[in-house]
């Protein structure tokens, strides 16, 4: 097991696109690390620069106390599960397994051994005869990361290890990935593009944008204090209310608690429905435009008046003027109706005006 520290990680492409723009992460023996952010914000690039398999333009990348930016992948004690399976389709689970260590020169009996542990581990010993073709998605991906486990490295290294499977079976396998981690308590970097499988992972999550880290910290801290609305907007789902505070209706109810901000962000659960602006809160009148009900709690689709347009945020974002409110249970206004929704003062998140700063009134 080992640390992994980056340090002012840069990637620059011919031509001179930066893809990672100095990036300083440490992860801790044995934390379980999830960088997550939209498609082409370099969470795999810079998954790829800590595997070797992309060259590091500056910095330093740092595994176990050695830095590790000229040595070889097959050198650097680290293990990588990617988004395909990549199985030989004619080799059988336990070769597939054994295939790397037999390349290593590890004797027949130590491979015996490793590939049997990581099997029952994994639950895949009565299918250690079988082919790939033989198995589902789900079984595909737990022999990919028994080829990973059986190396026993320092590192794991995670790549979208899930998107190729349903919805159901990503549950599964998220918890699965989870408590196999705990168990082998192997330093593990992973990456998605999924917050919710981001936040139900991770013991440290770093959000990325634009080849940069928006913010790091605990999963649960960083949804309860986004550092900026990128953050805010990107991790939860639905996404984060987010308005600007220069509008008469906002103005006339924060009066000076607002200070410098120049957005407002409300998530959608910290609403409810209510006749009265809540003390040192905020309340805003919409018109009901859609419904959704999702079994234990609802969700409501509300339009501002015109001229109360929301700030524009970031992927993901919703259209000017829209609010969402979650609340729980099915009962719900109907479609076309007027309605008022409040939320408390602790409740409420504000921005800088460019949305780059968090504000602690």
């Amino acid at each position: 097991m080992a640390n992994v520290t980056l340090r002012n990680v840069r990637k620059t492409y011919t031509g001179g696109f930066e893809a990672i723009k100095g990036v300083n992460v440490d992860v801790g023996d044995g934390q379980f690390c999830v960088l997550v952010g939209p498609s082409g914000c370099g969470k795999s690039t810079l998954l790829r620069m800590v595997a070797g398999l992309e060259t590091v333009t500056g910095g330093e990348i740092d595994i176990g106390g050695r830095v590790v930016n000229q040595v070889e992948p097959a050198d650097r004690d680290i293990a990588m599960v990617f988004q395909n399976y990549a199985l030989y389709p004619h080799m059988s689970v336990f070769n597939n397994m054994a295939y790397g260590l037999r390349n290593r020169g590890m004797k027949e009996a130590e491979v015996k051994t490793r590939v049997e542990e990581a099997a029952r581990v994994l639950e895949l010993a009565p299918m250690l005869e079988r082919k790939p073709r033989q198995l589902s998605g789900g079984q595909r991906q737990r022999v990919a990361m028994g080829r990973a486990i059986v190396r026993q490295p320092k590192v794991f290294l995670f790549d979208e290890p899930l998107s190729n499977l349903d919805a159901k079976l990503r549950i599964a396998m998220r918890v699965e990935i989870r408590k196999l981690q705990r168990r082998l308590n192997t330093t593990s970097i992973y990456v998605t593009h999924d917050q919710l499988e981001a936040m139900t992972l991770a013991d440290i999550l770093v959000v990325m944008n634009g080849g940069q880290v928006e913010q790091i910290g605990n999963p649960l801290a960083i949804y309860e204090k986004p550092a900026t609305t990128f953050v805010a907007s990107f991790i939860g789902a639905p996404p984060m209310n987010l308005m600007s505070t220069r509008t008469e209706e906002i103005k006339s109810q924060l009066g000076g608690s607002a200070g410098d901000a120049g957005i407002l962000g409300i998530r959608p659960e910290d609403f409810v429905i209510t006749d009265q602006t809540p003390a040192g809160g905020v309340a805003l009148p919409l018109t009901v435009e859609a419904i959704e009900r999702v079994g234990a709690e609802t969700f409501i689709y509300g339009s501002r008046a015109q001229d109360e347009q929301r700030v524009a945020a970031t992927p993901g974002e919703l259209p000017p003027g829209e609010v969402i409110v979650r609340i729980p249970g099915t009962e719900a206004p109907a479609i076309g109706q007027k309605i008022r929704v409040g939320a408390i003062r602790s409740k409420l998140h504000l921005f800088s005006g460019d949305g780059r700063s968090r504000i602690e009134a």
